[in-house]
């Protein structure tokens, strides 16, 4: 494990938590969610000098338990058996898979849980999660969108009930909405879910329209902000300060889950929209900022899509730095 720092106090606020054995979640040679994205995010991280400045930690399975306060547990035991069983894709085409893939999944949620642990405890302020399978298009019985367990649902539902938290934020800013994080809370007024994303055009999944803003007694705290394909910077960073810190001040938050996709950068051929580097720096600095005036800067930001290889590693980077308040 020469990759990672030595375990002892952290020499700043941020964790970052990585392991190796997501590499082992096999989408095959021509598949956009790939296992070259993590290198290419680490490398970044790494090739920008920010290593020593983090806690590096790996990660622990989630337990059932956890899982369960998301998804249906017949769907959970469908999952391992299609993987036991060497099936090529579960629940849709999209989502290749292997025979490992049911445990590292069970990784990548474990990975969630346990930095929302060392922000609690106190041991840092934030943290940055770099893992796969992504998450957010799962559902409670569903995989789709290269996702099967819903890493930042799981968490919100841990940091309630192991916790007790009362006010749950999931910011998402993946350019594809995140569906399945929607239907799973949109009935809950105790998680805030806000996604930003592009919307009309072929982006997938198609929901996520300003209309829907909850169910029953959630009503309102659901907020979309669809954005026209070929959005530039400003216009990503007025539409998050108009539509998400106004709900945020009202809502309070006290731990914020951001649901971190770098797919929407110009050169991101899984979308069509137009940010730069810059631009995603500046849309993330207005969360970063809004959880530190909100809930003490208590935030883990947990990767979702991005699939332009040289992007990932520029703009891990550049989040990294932002994280570690530079």
């Amino acid at each position: 494990m020469g990759w990672f720092s030595p375990k002892g106090p952290a020499r700043n606020h941020t964790a970052l938590l990585y392991d190796r054995r997501f590499l082992l979640h096999d989408t095959g040679w021509s598949h956009p969610e790939c296992a070259q994205r993590l290198g290419a995010l680490y490398g970044g991280i790494k090739n920008a000098g920010l290593l020593d400045r983090l806690l590096i930690r790996t990660a622990r399975p989630a337990g059932m338990k956890w899982l369960e306060a998301v998804h249906d547990r017949s769907y959970i035991q469908k999952f391992k058996q299609a993987c036991k069983s060497g099936e090529p894709y579960f629940g849709h085409s999209d989502n290749a898979m292997g025979k490992e893939t049911f445990e590292v999944a069970k990784l990548a949620v474990g990975a969630v849980l346990k930095a929302t642990d060392l922000v609690m405890r106190g041991r840092v302020r934030n943290a940055f999660c770099a893992v796969r399978p992504p998450g957010h298009h799962a559902g409670r019985s569903s995989a789709l969108g290269f996702c099967f367990f819903n890493n930042v649902a799981v968490a919100a539902r841990y940091l309630q009930k192991k916790w007790k938290l009362s006010r749950i934020a999931i910011v998402d800013i993946d350019v594809h909405h995140g569906n399945g994080t929607q239907a799973l809370f949109e009935e809950d007024p105790t998680v805030f879910y806000y996604s930003i994303h592009e919307h009309p055009s072929f982006a997938f999944p198609g929901t996520g329209r300003e209309f829907e803003e909850g169910k029953g007694l959630g009503v309102g705290a659901t907020k979309n902000a669809p954005m026209p394909p070929g959005s530039s910077d400003a216009e990503y960073e007025y539409r998050i300060r108009r539509d998400l810190i106004p709900v945020m001040n009202d809502f309070l938050p006290e731990f914020v889950l951001v649901s971190t996709g770098f797919d929407a950068h110009a050169n991101d051929e899984m979308a069509d929209m137009a940010l730069t580097d810059a631009g995603y720096a500046a849309v993330f600095r207005v969360i970063h900022a809004m959880a530190h005036r909100l809930c003490h800067g208590r935030m883990v930001s947990v990767l979702e899509g991005g699939y332009c290889l040289p992007c990932l590693a520029r703009l891990a980077a550049d989040h990294v730095r932002i994280l570690l308040d530079e």
